[in-house]
């Protein structure tokens, strides 16, 4: 299936391998992935090839200043025929969401997002709704020197397992887009090579995968070594171990392993880590990003060996 998928992607995708088998990590992971970067550089075009490459219910939802909680949740209406209050079901309600430009909502319309990501259900006027299965959200955004973006929320970043910039492409690539995507879009010729049902059961596979306990303690380290670093004011949480496993085990399945090794980890760490840690601002000319401070700590932590 992961193969399936990473080429029907990558017709669409030209020239960012790499970008299109992190966004097969996180779904075989059960987890939502968040894209960044500058517009133009097909951000939206991968949440859309993912969404077309699997048989189930899509949901775009575009986020503006102006949109309301309720917009994506739903809202309860008054049905004068019943004399009773009707549920309608917002975008949330499908199996793959893409949230575009999300950091162009208020926080407060952001917010509503969280209850749906971790628990995969949402509570209106007292009644808690069941989204349906599988639900992933692959959301945008735009780096926050826009004109016209909103900060995300700490809590809102920690629920994306992974965070992927698509980057500008390679000249190569750029003239292939243009022979490929000049004349017609080619979305319009994708089709899906999965169903949900096949990506339920290939998360299962994804679970099994065996784990020794020295590369556990190996996520662990990485993952407190954020919470004590001096460049950091803000380090991973709790959850962030959990996911650099979940996202760890999907590598090695999609590598055909049935075990971890300690590349799977390191090489996922920056995109799991990285959008979950807020670098002080007076270490920011020295340390870099927070990217290059996570890679920083990935090094400095020793892998562990066959013994």
């Amino acid at each position: 299936m992961a193969d399936r998928l990473t080429a029907n992607v990558g017709a669409v995708i030209e020239g960012k391998p790499e970008t299109v088998e992190m966004a097969l990590v996180v779904l075989l992971a059960g987890g939502h992935l968040l894209i960044e970067d500058v517009p133009g550089v097909g951000k939206t075009m991968l949440a859309r090839a993912l969404a077309c490459s699997i048989d189930g219910s899509v949901r775009r939802i575009q986020f503006t200043p102006d949109l309301l909680p309720g917009d994506i949740t739903g809202v309860a209406v008054f049905n004068p025929q019943s004399r009773a209050f009707d549920f309608k079901p917002g975008g949330v309600f499908a199996n793959v969401v893409i949230g575009d430009e999300i950091n162009r909502a208020s926080p407060k319309t952001q917010s509503a997002l969280l209850e749906a990501m971790e628990e995969h259900h949402v509570s209106v006027d007292g009644t808690t709704h069941a989204l349906p299965e599988p639900f992933m959200v692959f959301a945008t955004q735009n780096p926050i020197e826009m004109q016209g973006t909103y900060p995300l929320p700490e809590a809102q970043r920690d629920r994306f397992m992974a965070c992927v910039s698509m980057g500008y492409p390679s000249r190569e690539a750029e003239l292939a887009m243009l022979d490929h995507h000049g004349a017609a879009n080619p979305l319009d010729d994708l089709i899906a090579v999965t169903d949900g049902a096949e990506v339920l059961a290939a998360r299962e596979v994804v679970r099994r995968v065996y784990v020794h306990p020295a590369l556990k303690a190996y996520v662990v380290d990485m993952v407190a070594a954020t919470r004590t670093h001096a460049a950091l004011r803000l380090g991973a949480s709790p959850r962030s171990s959990l996911q650099l496993l979940r996202a760890g085990r999907a590598r090695a399945a999609m590598r055909g392993r049935g075990f971890l090794i300690p590349e799977d980890v390191s090489s996922l760490a920056g995109a799991v880590l990285g959008h979950r840690v807020l670098v002080h601002y007076r270490a920011q000319a020295t340390e870099g990003s927070a990217a290059q401070v996570v890679a920083e700590i990935v090094r400095s932590i020793p892998a562990p060996r066959r013994t």
